[in-house]
């Protein structure tokens, strides 16, 4: 929306303004599962005193300035133009409202939204699924915040369902380690390393050059190369693991919890790609964008602390992402399937190890400075474009939630408006992990995908229980 006003809040951000472009308009649904039907007479109330205080941008729009930046104007919303509750025949079974709902979610994911409103939505789906008496679908534009920031909101929506005075708790985190740096670290292996870490940041830097500019993957089962795919409709199913048994791998893997992860969607993927291909491309080369959480956290802050201008854990997308070819699957692997999720760790951790996705940010800054947003946004396009699938999690809470008394019995989140066939996120929720995964329709066959991923976690629990305890 371009108007010149002068009466206008923070600008926005660089990241921001790339997610809301001409060639990028990318969308986070977070999707509530209600363990009762759904009662709406309160939804006005908590939008208007709960949902719009959260932050500034929830009630406010975009626009530019008379020098043609983009910044954040403050908007009088009416609620009832941001609220949906669709209608289906009544009386149907639960398959029936299963397939209505899938539909709907692909609906709304292919509608943009209004930019001369704030950029958010609410879908009330009250209906009985198999997985909820009623569904809640927040879909908020990337332009808002990252998932950390947008899942911060949300859950400044919601209280706990045993005791709403007591504070939310999240699983610990365990992030990878770095390089020891010590005083005590030996000297002999710190000037090696150093050097393998230059190395490997030079390399994985100039890798990522290539891959956002001038080398995509191939047409593969996961990558139909449709330019046009961001607009195509999209399929997403779920599916759900126990945390306990991720657990177990990782101990006797003696791996994180993300290389675990990683290795199941990899792994999955692979199994996908050779049922689904009777030719090289099998093991073609495939590239997976990982995004990582740019923030030094231990945990969510409040959203009055991510607001504050000096915030430790600031509002808004402060996030990288990693450049990871899929490793490709050996008739060995097939059998074994923890040398798979192995390779797939030392893969990830040299990514990890390395600067490349500090430098990747630099870039970006640079681009953004010198030859504007739309271009760096058109960079960011190619990069999502050029690579295969983007894989993304969020940690959620430990106890169960509820939302104005309605109990969550499960959550999900899924982004809408990728240049991509294949999307996979995550998130915990009562010690469980959901995946939701978000495919192009008519090109993926979600079922069988879905399958993929669920019989390679059971291949690789498998082969974790066979592993003889310390």
């Amino acid at each position: 929306m371009e108007l010149n006003v002068d009466d206008v809040s923070e600008p926005v951000s660089p990241t921001g303004q790339y997610f809301n472009s001409s060639i990028l308009s990318i969308c986070v649904f977070g999707v509530l599962e209600s363990q009762i039907p759904i009662d709406d007479s309160s939804t006005m109330l908590l939008l208007k005193d709960v949902f719009l205080p959260i932050n500034p941008r929830f009630s406010s729009i975009m626009v530019k300035d008379k020098k043609g930046v983009k910044k954040w104007k403050k908007f009088d919303v009416k609620l009832k133009d941001h609220v949906n509750v669709p209608i289906f025949p009544a009386g149907l079974s639960v398959a029936s409202y299963d397939n209505y709902l899938d539909d709907y979610l692909s609906k709304i994911a292919m509608e943009q939204l209004p930019q001369s409103r704030p950029l958010w939505e609410i879908h009330i789906f009250k209906y009985p699924t198999k997985n909820a008496a009623g569904t809640v679908i927040f879909k908020l534009h990337h332009a808002l915040g990252d998932g950390f920031s947008l899942m911060g909101a949300l859950l400044s929506c919601l209280q706990r369902a045993d005791n709403r005075s007591l504070p939310v708790t999240f699983p610990s985190l365990q992030w990878p380690s770095k390089m020891d740096t010590s005083q005590n670290s030996n000297m002999l292996m710190a000037i090696p390393n150093f050097f393998t870490s230059v190395c490997n940041t030079l390399s994985d830097f100039g890798w990522s050059l290539l891959k956002s500019s001038c080398i995509e993957d191939d047409p593969t089962p996961i990558r139909s190369a449709d330019p046009d795919v961001q607009f195509k409709p999209i399929t997403i199913v779920t599916l759900t693991f126990s945390l306990d048994h991720i657990k177990q791998i990782k101990t006797k893997l003696g791996v994180t919890i993300n290389d675990v992860i990683c290795g199941i969607i990899f792994f999955g993927t692979r199994l996908y790609m050779q049922t689904s291909s009777h030719n090289s491309k099998t093991n073609a080369h495939s590239t997976a964008l990982v995004l990582l959480n740019t923030r030094n956290i231990n945990g969510y802050k409040s959203v009055e602390e991510m607001v504050k201008p000096d915030a430790e854990s600031p509002w808004g997308n402060q996030f990288g992402f990693l450049h990871v070819s899929v490793p490709e699957l050996t008739d060995a692997e097939s059998s074994n399937p923890l040398e798979f999720v192995l390779k797939a760790q030392k893969l990830i951790k040299r990514k990890r190890d390395s600067l490349a996705v500090s430098f990747t940010g630099q870039l970006l800054e640079a681009l953004r400075r010198f030859r504007g947003p739309e271009v760096t946004a058109k960079y960011i396009h190619s990069t999502l474009r050029n690579s295969s699938m983007t894989v993304s999690n969020l940690i959620g809470p430990v106890e169960e939630m509820a939302l104005a008394n309605h109990p969550v019995k499960g959550l999900y989140f899924m982004v809408v408006g990728v240049p991509q066939s294949l999307t996979v996120t995550l998130i915990s929720y009562m010690g469980k992990l959901r995946v939701a995964v978000g495919t192009e329709k008519g090109f993926i066959d979600h079922h069988k995908f879905k399958s993929c991923i669920e019989n390679a976690f059971e291949l690789i629990l498998k082969g974790a229980h066979e592993i003889p305890s310390n």
